[in-house]
């Protein structure tokens, strides 16, 4: 039993006891805080009058509470905690005194039954002395002695209980004496804790009485509304009745205008019946008039029919009458007829052009008419004040030609071809802008249209209000109009201030992007006006995938003085919803400016970006080039040209003669005009542009076409007349040019708007006419633009349009004919005569040879060519043969004309004739079990396609592909294959001609013959098509060797012959395969013998693989790269350091050297790593070409050969006779792609190796499978050996296209073996084969310790020593090992929690973990803490024993964990510490070997202050025997035999020992003495030796033998004591108790 003093250290009784809370602590608590009654409570406080004076001391209590300043709260609370301390304390101390108490009794009780013992030993004794029995006495003596120890022990112990029962009692007075002190807290907090209990109650009782007020509040409202409600249903009720009578005033009146209308609707149906019973009798008339018709039109269809028979055979007799007479005269009937048909269609074609041109002339004279009669009538009106003068266009034009003729100057004519001008002279195309301007009076809207009123009226005609924009000043919508608007509002803009923005994920997908889309994307201001005001709309849509919020950011800086914004925010938002953003720009200032409004989403900001253009010039020309064509001299023409501006400011412009720049290059001219155009602008352009397109005069028009023309243009149609107005005025002081522009030729230009200019044309002298111009503007940005204008003046009158007919590419012997228009300018006709030169006579001709052209028309003439064989001979002059191009010039003849019109005629003239090459083909011997093929080859002579087919062909032979139809291309050679198959072996060979016609019914021979075979023996399948088979993956076919030879007779049945040969024997017969070298094809079996009526199954595998010397090549290639970048490398390096020695000429020299050995080295060293490539590097190889395999198609013919007899007769390796045509073939179709599955992981190998696994333990490793095919894959495995250690952890089921997939196998191996299996992945499009190794090791590992107990002795503490052990692995398997103590378990905190080991008995004491260090540390460490053994080797570990204080009981036990699962080894660590450098062990023990609750002091300073100390900090007086003795019990049993025998001495050992220490210390060695020897000796002890000295670090042993004395009473053990004390650096005195006592042996 220990002392009370133990459990509790009289220094700190009270400081160092841990803080235990009590249910007081909820006063403490935020929820339960003290807080002053409201004022409304209080005065109802006051108002009640009863109890009013318990709440007002009450609540002043709560008040004083609350006004505590921290200090005060942060006191009570410590107090609080020392009571609740106090408290707990007491207890343990009550329940310790009873139990010591208890103790105390119990001892007193044992004294008792002892004090009885000896007094009936006592009695026994004086018996046994009577009786004069000296062994019973002695034997009494000894009990007695032994009662007398005990008594002894117990007094002993009595003492000690009673002195632990009046310290326990001294703690309990001050215990008592310290609450009594904290009583007035004790009570202050309990007062506090009432009130706070009263001051809840006052708060829930005003929380009730607030609950019925407003409880009577509701119910007052409920029976408000109950009495509204009863109100507005009896209101409601009288206007039911009220409506329930108007309706039944409403039916009555229906019902009366109802049944009028009812008998209106009956007397409509009764005439409508009448008029369809008269209807359907007028249609029954109708049918039999028509049945009758059909019947008479029947007769007349026949008669006509019979009549049309007639003709058409005596059209055909007749024609058959000329084809016989033709023939007869030796001529080319087909020929004939063909011309005839041909002269027939141009016939009909000529006598439609006349109808087509009677048609045209008809037109004309009406239109000529109609614009007479549309001049008489403007004649007729009075002329504008403006133009009274003006003259028509045919009397200038007839002016013009009367003065020039008189060789007068010509007049300046003046042309207007518009009416109306602006207040500028010409009127600009406006365009509206899509902005809405504000403040415009009349803004474009297309609600203004007026649209059909329905028939039903409805909501049209109540007043529909668009919605308008909301202006400047006008009044808006206040931000947040209900008090849930504003608590949203100020949520939403709480949330977006914060700046968080939060990750939007829904269903496994997070959105990334733009959360809003803005409509427009960009707002943008064009051509704005300074001091107006320009607003737009801008729609935001959410783009997100769920709710998200917006919120305006606001402007940049730069724009905040014109850019304002107005924004509602919508709150939250669903995805594709939108909102509305109001942009208001105020420009201030004539500048372009860009910039963005910011906005900010939930899931990120975003902006939209705003852009204000100012108003800007951007003028451009329809054309660069005015092409006038030709013109007869005298003539004038005019085109236009326009001046577009599609920018938003106007300018004034200016068209002159650029005489100074019209040797510039024309290209710069076209990069200025090109560089107005911007790409914004250019669909707006094009609009405009096709507005305001010019309306060109064609040349073959007559001036009457220009005269009505002009007259459209002056009455002016809707669109042009409001969008262009063109002006076209000459200057009379001008100077007469041939080409020239308008009397106004500048003026001002609008925005948005377009000038039309003339330019005139009036040849004067014939040739070409080129004229330049520029237009210039005000607007300094604006470039100068450049055209140009050109013209030719021809004095003939008669001309062809095409001066080149090109017939392109004509065949000899066909006709070709085109036609030729002949234009005149002439106002008189013209006779015409065409002629043909006279080489070509005889192959072209010109229809008709004359004629005559009408004024100001065209004359059509047929151009006819039939080309001869004999054209290269007639016409050399005009025909090349190389090219084959005929260029021929043709004349046409005018009357009155010495100048005739030529044109030129080219074709390019070929043959139609097609090649067979070879024209004769042998196809050999030929089975009839098989087709055979033999190329041909057509070649196409002619320069045109052509179409060609194999007509007539026999049954037996076929023509690929196509059939022998299609189009074979210009000087093409297509490969046909002729395929031939006998039907039977004929005595004779087959000989038969294959004939090829083209579409022009030409005819080419191709002559064919072959020998037909009937083989004795034949296949079920000629032809296997293997399905696409992956990579190493195999596909099987079976078919059967057939043997239906039994009969010899030819007459019944086709017999096996070749050709005419004789028929083979009836018998068995023999096969065999011959395969193609290399092929993954497999055959079985390859040699096999049929009888006679049988068959032999024959099996096919495809198994495709990469071939080796692809991968070989593979791997090379990675070895060339890899060699290369370090030869690269060791030639930068031997460079970078020959640079530094030599110069630039040696190093050349050097460099070539040093390249050649490279080159040597490297080739060698690929060399050397090809040969001695591992496996590894082929699989890598292998695994990549599959995945990057294409696929493959391959075809192979195996032939089997048949010889007649069994191959088991044949003699020794002597080979039966076959024959080389009796050849049966195999035709194989392969094809192989790429794996759909493929692995992806470990570069692709399919061979998964664990390695070594120890057993027990498990491996894991993970294949990642990839779908590289188009379609989802289902997947299935196979079966794994369910006894083995491989396990398919994550199998899948489904493999979508594309997707990787992490398949997870384990190794557990359950012994030391080696495992391999096969784990096939299958699907519908292949199989992939995994292979699995692995190897089971068993783990093994010895340890240097013997035992497996380190003790690491003494040491000093706050001092360390370290010690040294190994570990050996004794397998095959690098084993990953780590160390743990169990002092720092994870579950040594929970251990601590129990029952504390020394209260239990020592057999049942289980701890190994002794004594810690106080400073948390670890007392023994030991490194390393982990790592990696290999096979057969040593690991040292070192463990460091490092006290902070003394104690004898250090332990721990040091646990070795492999692969973290495994234990393998444990050690158990003890140490011991002491303060100074001598210690003693031996002895029994006398106290427990874990350390008690008490803190031992640091140092003896310490501990002698606490000695001069009382347990409550009293001082003491000091005693003579204030050192301290430390008690030593050797006990030593004595081993009586019963023989004679004579027993050895009791021996027991000492050991007392030196620490080795780094301290100073004056000392080096402990000397050591036992007193009190003689007194020893005298009682039979031997102790040797009794002084002597101790060096450090060593250790010397007392030993002690004692031997009975003569007067020694067995039945009383001997108990003697001694001081042993030791010197060292300080003095320490040990009271060693000798126990000796007597044991009988068995």
């Amino acid at each position: 039993m220990e002392e009370g003093a133990s459990l509790f250290p009289k220094g700190k009784c009270l400081e160092d006891i841990s803080p235990v809370e009590d249910d007081i602590d909820e006063l403490e608590d935020p929820e339960f805080g003290v807080e002053p009654l409201p004022a409304e409570a209080e005065s109802n406080a006051d108002s009640k009058g009863c109890g009013c004076l318990k709440k007002k001391q009450d609540a002043a209590a709560l008040r004083r509470v609350k006004k505590t300043g921290t200090q005060d709260r942060a006191q009570v609370l410590r107090l609080r905690k020392d009571l609740s301390s106090l408290d707990k304390l007491g207890e343990e101390k009550g329940l310790l005194i009873q139990k010591t108490t208890a103790e105390l009794h119990a001892c007193r009780q044992r004294m008792d039954l002892i004090t009885k013992q000896q007094e009936s030993v006592a009695a026994e004794m004086a018996a046994e002395r009577e009786a004069n029995n000296t062994a019973a006495v002695g034997r009494l003596q000894a009990v007695s002695r032994r009662l007398c120890t005990e008594l002894e022990n117990e007094r002993d112990l009595q003492a000690k209980i009673a002195a632990t029962l009046k310290d326990n009692q001294s703690i309990m007075w001050h215990i008592a004496i310290q609450e009594g002190q904290l009583e007035d807290v004790r009570r202050t907090v309990q007062e506090q804790a009432e009130a706070a209990r009263r001051w809840l109650q006052v708060r829930a009782d005003e929380q009730l009485r607030r609950e019925k007020e407003a409880y009577g509040k509701a119910e007052r409202n409920r029976l408000l509304r109950v009495r509204k409600s009863m109100y507005l249903q009896k209101e409601h009720g009288l206007r039911h009745q009220k409506l329930v009578e108007d309706a039944r005033k409403n039916h009555r009146v229906a019902v009366k205008f109802l049944k009028a209308s009812l008998g209106r609707v009956q007397e409509q149906a009764r005439q409508q019946e009448l008029e369809s019973r008269e209807h359907m009798r007028r249609r029954m008339d109708a049918v039999l008039a028509l049945k009758n018709s059909i019947t008479a039109n029947r007769e007349t269809l026949r008669k006509f029919q019979a009549w049309g028979q007639a003709k058409a055979q005596l059209a055909e007799q007749k024609a058959q009458a000329e084809k016989e007479a033709i023939l007869a005269q030796g001529g080319d009937a087909f020929k004939h007829l063909f011309h005839q048909r041909r002269r027939q269609e141009l016939e009909a074609e000529k006598r439609a052009f006349e109808e087509e041109q009677k048609l045209r002339k008809d037109e004309i004279v009406s239109r000529i008419l109609k614009e007479e009669a549309e001049e008489d009538r403007r004649r007729r009106l009075p002329p504008p004040a403006h133009a009274a003068d003006r003259l028509t266009l045919r009397d200038r034009t007839w002016g013009y030609l009367a003065t020039v003729c008189e060789g007068k100057p010509a007049p300046a004519a003046s042309c207007y071809l518009a009416v109306s001008r602006g207040p500028s002279g010409a009127q600009c195309l406006t365009f509206v802008s899509r902005e809405s301007v504000q403040g415009d009076p009349r803004p474009v809207s297309w609600e203004d249209d007026t649209l059909a009123e329905p028939e039903i009226p409805g909501l049209w005609d109540a007043d529909y209000k668009s919605r308008q924009v909301p202006t400047e000043d006008g009044d808006r919508k206040p931000v947040g109009g209900t008090k849930m608007d504003k608590d949203l509002l100020a949520r939403t803009i709480q949330q977006l201030r914060s700046g968080v923005i939060h990750k939007q994920v829904v269903s496994g997908r997070e959105f990334k992007g733009r959360p809003f889309n803005s409509k427009p994307k960009v707002v943008h201001f064009k051509d704005f006006d300074v001091g107006k005001v320009y607003k737009k709309k801008v729609t935001l849509i959410n783009a997100t995938y769920t709710i998200n919020y917006c919120k305006l950011e606001g402007v940049e800086e730069h724009l905040r003085d014109f850019i304002s914004v107005d924004f509602d925010p919508p709150g939250p938002m669903s995805a594709g919803m939108c909102c509305e953003v109001l942009v208001t720009f105020k420009p201030m200032i004539n500048k372009d400016l860009e910039g963005s409004v910011s906005f900010l989403a939930q899931t990120g900001r975003f902006s939209v970006p705003l852009k204000c253009s100012t108003k800007k010039c951007s003028l451009s020309l329809d054309k660069e080039l005015i092409d006038f064509g030709s013109y007869v001299v005298g003539e004038t023409t005019s085109r236009v040209i326009t001046l577009t501006n599609v920018g938003g400011l106007g300018t004034s412009f200016r068209f002159l003669l650029a005489l100074e720049d019209s040797e510039t290059d024309i290209s710069q001219s076209v990069m200025k005009i090109s560089s107005v155009f911007t790409y914004e602008e250019k669909s707006f352009y094009e609009k405009v542009a096709s507005n305001v397109s010019e309306q060109q005069v064609d040349a073959n028009e007559s001036s009457t076409v220009d005269a009505r023309s002009q007259r459209e243009q002056d009455s002016g149609r809707p669109t042009e007349s409001e969008m262009v107005t063109t002006v076209m005025t000459m200057s009379p002081n001008e100077e007469q040019m041939e080409i020239s522009l308008g009397e106004i030729t500048e003026g001002d230009i609008g925005p948005f708007s377009a000038i039309k200019v003339p330019v005139i044309f009036s040849p004067v002298i014939p040739g070409a006419v080129q004229t330049r111009f520029k237009v210039t503007f005000n607007n300094q940005e604006c470039p100068t633009l450049y055209f140009r204008a050109v013209g030719v003046a021809v004095d003939v009158p008669v001309w062809v349009p095409r001066p080149i007919v090109d017939l392109k590419i004509c065949m000899y012997d066909r006709m070709y004919q085109d036609s030729i228009l002949v234009h005149t300018r002439s106002k008189v006709a013209l006779g015409l005569k065409f002629e043909v030169c006279k080489e070509l006579r005889g192959h072209m001709e010109l229809l008709p040879e004359t004629g005559y052209i009408q004024a100001l028309s065209s004359f059509s003439v047929q151009l006819k060519f039939l080309p001869r064989h004999s054209l290269p001979k007639d016409a050399e002059k005009y025909f090349d043969k190389e090219s084959r191009v005929l260029e021929a010039l043709m004349t046409i003849r005018v009357t009155d004309q010495i100048k005739p019109v030529e044109f030129t005629v080219h074709a390019v003239v070929t043959t139609s004739d097609l090649e067979l090459i070879p024209s004769e083909v042998d196809f050999g011997y030929c089975t009839i079990y098989e087709a055979v093929r033999a190329p041909v080859s057509l070649c196409n002579h002619s320069l045109l396609p052509q179409e060609f087919g194999f007509v007539g062909l026999p049954k037996f032979v076929d023509i690929q592909p196509n059939d022998g139809f299609g189009t074979i291309l210009p000087l093409e050679t297509l490969e046909l294959d002729v395929i031939f198959q006998p039907p039977k072996a004929k005595v004779k060979e087959y000989r038969f001609e294959l004939i090829c016609k083209s579409v022009i019914n030409r005819c080419f021979k191709l002559t064919c013959r072959a020998v037909g075979v009937h083989p004795p023996l034949e296949l079920s399948h000629y032809q296997i098509k293997f399905a696409a088979t992956s990579l190493y993956d195999m596909s099987v076919a079976t078919l059967y060797v057939i043997n239906s030879h039994l009969s010899m007779n030819s007459l019944t049945h086709s017999v096996p012959r070749i050709g005419s040969e004789d028929t083979c024997p009836v018998g068995p017969t023999s096969f065999e395969f011959l395969l193609p070298p290399d092929s993954p094809i497999t055959i079985s079996p390859l040699v096999g013998t049929v009888l006679p009526g049988k068959r032999c199954l024959v099996q096919v595998a495809f198994h495709p693989v990469l071939p080796s010397e692809l991968i070989y090549q593979q791997v090379f290639q990675a070895l060339t790269k890899g060699s290369e970048s370090k030869s690269a490398r060791r030639d930068t390096a031997t460079q970078r350091k020959d640079l530094r020695k030599q110069s630039l000429s040696t190093l050349r020299l050097q460099n070539r050297d040093r390249l050649s050995q490279t080159s040597t080295s490297d080739g060698q060293e690929l060399q050397e790593q090809d040969l001695t490539s591992s496996s590894e590097e082929y699989q890598v190889a292998q695994a990549a070409l599959a995945r990057t395999f294409p696929g493959k198609f391959d075809k192979f013919v195996v032939p089997c050969v048949i010889a007649s007899g069994d191959i088991q007769d044949r003699k020794g390796a002597e080979p039966l006779s076959f024959s080389p045509h009796n050849t049966l073939y195999l035709e194989l179709w392969c094809p192989a792609v790429a794996p759909s599955i493929i692995v992806t992981s470990n570069k692709g190998k399919t061979i998964s190796d664990f390695g070594d696994v120890a057993v027990g333990h498990c491996g894991i490793k993970k294949v990642s499978v990839q779908n590289i095919s188009a379609e989802d894959l289902a997947v299935d495995f196979s079966v794994l050996n369910p006894n083995g250690p491989f396990v398919l952890l994550t199998p899948i089921s489904r493999l979508p296209a594309g997707e990787t997939q992490v398949l997870t196998i384990s190794f557990s191996p359950r012994e030391s073996m080696l495992a391999q299996e096969t784990l096939d992945i299958i699907t519908k499009r292949g199989t992939l084969s995994l292979t699995l190794l692995g190897v089971g090791v068993a783990s093994m590992i010895t340890c240097s310790i013997e035992g497996d107990v380190l003790n690491m002795g003494y040491v000093i503490a706050r001092e360390s020593v370290s010690s040294s052990f190994k570990l050996q692995n004794n397998s095959s398997l690098p084993i990953k090992f780590s160390m743990r103590l169990d002092s720092l378990a994870r579950t040594r905190s929970k251990d601590q929690q129990q029952l504390p080991q020394f209260l239990t008995s020592p057999a049942q004491r289980t701890e190994v973990v002794g004594t810690q260090n106080h400073n948390g540390q670890s007392v023994f460490s030991v490194v390393p803490v982990e790592g990696v053994m290999d096979p057969g080797a040593t690991q040292d570990f070192t463990v460091t024993f490092s006290p902070d204080h003394e104690s004898l009981y250090f332990s721990d036990r040091l646990q070795v964990v492999l692969f973290k699962k495994k234990l393998s080894q444990q050690i158990l660590l003890k140490g011991a510490a002491r303060e100074h450098m001598m210690f003693v062990e031996g002895g029994d023990p006398l106290d427990v070997p874990v350390e008690s609750l008490t803190v031992i002091p640091s140092s003896d300073s310490e501990r002698r202050e606490g000695e001069q100390r009382g347990g409550w900090g009293w001082p003491v007086l000091p005693s003579p025997e204030m050192e301290e003795l430390k008690p030593i019990l050797v006990t030593l049993d004595y081993l009586q035999l019963d023989t004679d025998t004579p027993a050895p001495p009791a021996t027991r050992e000492l050991q007392v020992g030196c620490i080795r220490t780094t301290q100073l210390s004056t000392k080096k060695m402990v000397e050591f003495s036992l007193d009190n020897v003689a007194n020893l000796q005298h009682h039979g002890f031997t102790v040797e030796p009794s002084k002597g000295f101790v060096e450090r670090g060593q250790t010397k042993t007392i030993s002690i033998s004692w031997m009975p004395p003569d007067d020694f009473d067995p039945d009383h053990p001997l108990t003697v004591s001694a001081l042993l004390q030791l010197k060292g650096d300080v003095k320490e005195t040990y009271k060693v108790f000798f126990v000796a006592q007597v044991v009988t042996g068995l």
